[in-house]
C-alpha cells in the first residue's frame, strides 16, 4: 500500500503490479497486490457475500465492500422486455457489452429507473456474471448538492478496501487509483459491475468509469447521457396491463387477501390511466389504499378525476410525484423552464413546432431547448419529426407552476395563430374562381388538408379555452374556421364537442345570432352521428332563434336541415314542406349556393318516396347551380345521387357516366368517402344492367375505399355486398348500400319519439 502511494498518478499501474508479484508467508492466505487477502484454497463453512475484511500494513482492519447492492425491489413487474434489454448489455460475453461497457438506462422522475438497475444486478449477480463483486452509489444528481466525482472516487476507493488515511488527495490521483485497484480486482477475480445510480450529467460518471474492458458500468439518470459513448435505454411508462399487476402485486403484498383491484379491473385502468402509469405515481396509490383497506378503487379514482392539482392526492407522506419531478424542473435554466411551463399549456395531446414558437413568442421553435427538455425526459418526442408531447402528470405539474399573466398570453398568442392559419386552410377547402387563387400559405387543397389533419386535436381543444372570456372571441372564430373541414372528414365528434363550446361562449355573451349558428351546426354534426332526436332539437332551436331575429337566411337552413331529418324518418310530406319552405327563403336572400343544397336534399327524399322524375328535376337544379358557384366538391356529390336516380329510372348508361363524373370529382379532391359511396353506386347499376363481375369488382374497390376513408363498418357492409353479387332472379332487389351519413341513408328509420309533424316555423 505504501509502495502504490507512493508511486504518484503515472506510477500506479506500475506499483500495483510489482505488488501482484510479492506474497508473504503463512498457512492458506497470502498477500495479494498488496491490499487483497488470497483465500483461495480456503475452506468456508457458508457462502460469503458483501464484506471482506482486509489486512493492511500495521494490522488495521477494513472492510470492502463485495456487494452494495440495496435490496431487491419488492413487487416489481412488468418490464420483462426492459430487464431483457439491460441483461444483454451487460452480459460480459455478450458482443454488445464488449462493444458498450456501459448501459445507460434514463427516463422521467418516477419512472422506475433504479428499481430496474437494482433488478438487473441482481439478476446478473445470479447468473455468476461479476465474479469481482459489484459496486452500488447514489450520486444524487437532482439534489440541491449533487455528489461530486472526488466524493464519489473517495466513497468507491473505500469500499475498495482503501482507508481513508490512505486516500490520495486530488480527484486525478484518486482517478488513477480507482481504475488501477479495478484492474487489480480483474485479474484476482474477474469482472465487477458498477452501478451509479441518480446520475445527472456525463461529467459525474466519466470519472467512475473502469479502464478494464472486463468490467461493466451501469448508470441511471433523468438524461439520456449520449456523451458516455453507453449503450441508451430509455424507459417508458408501463403498459395498462403491467399498471394492472403493479397495483395488484403491491395491495397484496400489504394483504395477500386484497383483491379489490382484480374485482373492479375496469375502474383500475381508470386509476392506472389518472397515475399517467408512472411506476411512482401508481405506487403511491397502492400505499394509499394499503393504507385504507375499506377503501374502494373507484373512491381513489373520484378524488384523482375531481382534484384541483392530482399532484396534490399522489403524496403518501414519504413519496411525492410532485417532489419527483420538482428535482428535475428547478435543475432548468430558465428558458427550458419557462418552455415546459408554456409546453403544459399547449392545446392537444401533441404540439407542433410551429405551434411551439407561437407559444413562446418566437419566430422559430426554441430546438434547442426542446431537445435539452427530451434529453431529460421531461418532454418527449410526438408520432412524428417536429413533434412533441408531455406526460399527463408533467403536463399537470407543468400547469401548475406558470404564472396566470404568462399563461394567459401564451395561449392568446397559440389561439391567434391558429386563426391565421385556419382561414387561409378553410379558404383553400371552399369553392373558388379561377381569378381568387389566393397566396396564403397553403399552395392547394391538399395542403390545407393535411394542415388541418396533423393539427385537428389541438385545434379542437383550443375552441373549448371559449370558456374563458378573455380568449373566447377567438376561440370562436376559430370554431368557424373549422366548420367546413370537420364537415369534409365526417369528424362529427370533433363537430359537437366545437359547437357546443361556441354554443355556450355566445349564450354567456348574450350572442343570439351566433348561438343559433351554433345550434344549427350542433345539429347537422349529431345527425352525421345518427342522434336524430338531438339533431332535430338543435336545429329546432336554431330556427326559433333565426326567427325571433328576422334572420331569414339562418331560418332558411335551419329548415332545411329540419326536412332532412324529417326525411330520415319517413315523413316525407313534412320533409317535402320544409324543403319547399326553405327554398322560397334561399331565393329570397340571393343565396344560390344553400339554394343548390336544398335541392340536392330534397331530391333525396323524392327519390325515396318513387317520385323519381322530380328527383331528377331537383337534382338537374342543384348541378345547375354548383357549376354556377363553382363549388365541385358538392356538384360531385349531387351528381352521385343523380346516378343513383337515373339508375332507378332504368337509365343505367347515364347513370354509369354519372358515377364516373361522380368519381373523377371524388378523387380529384381527396373526398374518400364519397369516393367509396360512388363505387357502390356503380356496382349497383352493374348489377341492375346484368354485369355481375363488374359490380362485384366495383363493390370491392368500394370496399378499399370505405377503408382509406375511416369506416370500417361500411367497409364490410360492401365486402358482404360484394360475396352476394351475382346472377339473381328477376324481381330480386340488390344488396343495400351502406348507410351514408351526410346523404341517402337507405330506408328510413324510427321517427324519433316526440318529433313533430310539421316542421314550418
Amino acid at each position: 500500500m505504501a509502495e502504490l502511494l507512493a508511486a504518484g498518478p503515472s506510477g500506479v499501474a506500475g506499483a500495483v503490479a510489482r505488488a501482484m508479484e510479492r506474497s508473504a508467508p503463512g498457512s492458506g492466505a497470502s498477500w495479494y497486490g498488496g491490499d487483497h487477502t488470497d483465500f483461495r484454497g480456503g475452506v468456508f463453512l457458508r457462502e460469503v457475500v458483501g464484506v471482506q475484511v482486509v489486512v493492511q500494513e500495521g494490522g488495521t482492519a477494513v472492510p470492502e465492500a463485495m456487494t452494495g447492492l440495496p435490496p431487491r425491489p419488492g413487487g416489481f413487474t412488468g418490464r420483462d422486455r426492459e430487464t431483457e434489454d439491460l441483461l444483454r448489455a451487460l452480459d460480459p460475453d455478450g458482443a454488445q457489452s464488449a462493444a458498450a461497457p456501459v448501459a445507460s438506462v434514463s427516463g422521467l422522475g418516477g419512472i422506475g429507473k433504479t428499481a430496474l438497475a437494482v433488478e438487473t444486478a441482481h439478476l446478473a449477480r445470479e447468473r455468476g456474471w461479476f465474479p469481482g463483486g459489484i459496486l452500488f452509489i447514489d450520486l444524487h444528481g437532482y439534489d440541491r448538492e449533487p455528489v461530486t466525482a472526488d466524493r464519489s472516487l473517495r466513497t468507491l476507493l473505500h469500499a475498495l478496501g482503501i482507508p481513508p488515511e490512505h486516500m490520495p488527495t486530488t480527484t486525478d490521483e484518486r482517478a488513477a487509483l480507482y481504475r488501477s485497484t479495478l484492474a487489480v480486482r480483474a485479474g484476482e477475480r474477474g469482472g465487477m459491475l458498477v452501478l451509479a445510480d441518480n446520475a445527472s450529467s456525463a461529467e459525474q460518471v466519466r470519472p467512475l468509469l473502469p479502464g478494464d474492458f472486463r468490467h461493466r458500468v451501469l448508470v441511471t439518470s433523468r438524461d439520456r447521457l449520449p456523451q458516455l459513448g453507453a449503450r441508451l435505454l430509455p424507459l417508458d411508462e408501463l403498459g395498462t396491463r403491467e399498471a394492472y399487476e403493479l397495483l395488484d402485486r403491491a395491495l397484496r403484498i400489504a394483504d395477500p387477501h386484497d383483491g379489490r383491484v382484480g374485482d373492479d379491473p375496469g375502474t383500475t385502468g381508470r386509476l392506472a390511466s389518472l397515475c399517467g402509469h408512472l411506476p411512482l405515481a401508481l405506487q403511491i396509490a397502492a400505499a394509499l389504499l394499503a393504507a385504507d383497506p375499506g377503501k374502494p378503487v373507484r373512491e381513489l379514482v373520484a378524488e384523482l378525476a375531481e382534484a384541483h392539482d392530482r399532484l396534490d392526492q399522489l403524496d403518501d407522506g414519504e413519496r411525492s410525484v410532485r417532489a419527483a419531478f420538482e428535482l428535475s424542473y428547478r435543475r432548468l435554466p430558465p428558458e427550458q423552464a419557462r418552455l415546459l411551463r408554456l409546453l403544459a399549456l399547449a392545446p392537444g395531446p401533441e404540439v407542433s413546432d410551429e405551434v411551439v414558437a407561437a407559444l413562446v413568442s418566437a419566430d422559430r421553435p426554441p430546438v434547442r431547448d426542446q431537445h435539452a427538455l427530451a434529453r431529460a425526459h421531461l418532454v418527449e418526442r410526438g408520432r412524428t419529426r417536429g413533434w412533441w408531447r408531455l406526460h399527463d402528470l408533467v403536463r399537470v405539474f407543468g400547469a401548475g407552476v406558470v404564472a396566470r399573466a404568462e399563461g394567459d398570453a401564451a395561449r392568446a398568442r397559440v389561439l391567434r395563430h391558429y386563426l391565421e392559419r385556419a382561414r387561409a386552410a378553410d379558404a383553400r377547402l371552399k369553392p373558388r374562381t379561377e381569378d381568387d387563387e389566393g397566396t396564403g400559405p397553403f399552395r392547394s387543397r391538399e395542403e390545407a388538408l393535411a394542415w388541418f389533419d396533423a393539427e385537428r386535436a389541438g385545434l379542437v381543444a383550443a375552441v373549448q379555452w371559449a370558456t374563458d372570456r378573455q380568449l373566447a372571441a377567438d376561440a370562436v372564430r376559430l370554431a368557424g374556421a373549422l366548420g367546413e373541414y370537420l364537415d369534409w372528414r365526417r369528424r362529427f365528434d370533433d363537430s359537437v364537442t366545437v359547437c357546443g363550446a361556441v354554443c355556450a361562449a355566445a349564450r354567456r355573451a348574450g350572442d343570439e345570432a351566433a348561438e343559433a349558428a351554433a345550434w344549427n351546426r350542433t345539429g347537422t354534426a349529431l345527425r352525421g352521428n345518427r342522434r336524430l332526436r338531438e339533431a332535430y332539437d338543435a336545429h329546432r332551436r336554431a330556427h326559433d332563434l333565426y326567427d325571433a331575429l328576422g334572420h331569414d337566411n339562418g331560418r332558411a337552413m335551419a329548415l332545411s336541415n329540419l326536412g332532412a331529418i324529417l326525411g330520415d324518418v319517413g315523413q316525407v310530406d313534412d320533409a317535402v314542406d320544409a324543403f319547399r319552405l326553405a327554398l322560397g327563403l334561399f331565393r329570397r336572400t340571393g343565396d344560390r349556393h344553400s339554394e343548390a343544397g336544398v335541392w340536392n336534399n330534397l331530391a333525396l327524399i323524392l327519390r325515396k318516396s318513387g317520385r323519381v322524375d322530380e328527383a331528377l328535376d331537383a337534382l338537374r337544379s342543384a348541378l345547375g347551380l354548383y357549376r354556377e358557384t363553382g363549388d365541385r366538391p358538392r356538384e360531385g356529390r349531387a351528381r352521385h345521387n343523380y346516378a343513383v336516380a337515373l339508375n332507378a329510372r332504368g337509365r343505367t348508361a347515364e347513370a354509369v357516366t354519372a358515377c364516373l363524373d361522380s368519381l373523377d370529382i371524388c378523387e380529384e379532391f381527396e373526398d374518400w368517402h364519397g369516393a367509396a359511396r360512388t363505387l357502390y353506386a356503380l356496382g349497383l347499376v352493374h348489377e341492375t344492367a346484368g354485369d355481375a363481375e363488374r359490380a362485384r369488382v366495383r363493390m370491392t374497390q368500394a370496399a378499399d375505399a370505405y377503408e382509406r376513408a375511416g369506416s370500417p363498418k361500411e367497409a364490410e357492409q360492401a365486402r358482404r355486398a360484394a360475396r352476394l353479387t351475382g346472377p339473381a332472379p328477376t324481381g330480386t332487389p340488390a344488396p343495400g348500400a351502406p348507410p351514408d351519413r351526410t346523404a341517402d341513408s337507405g330506408p328510413p328509420g324510427p321517427r324519433p319519439p316526440g318529433v313533430p309533424g310539421n316542421a314550418g316555423p
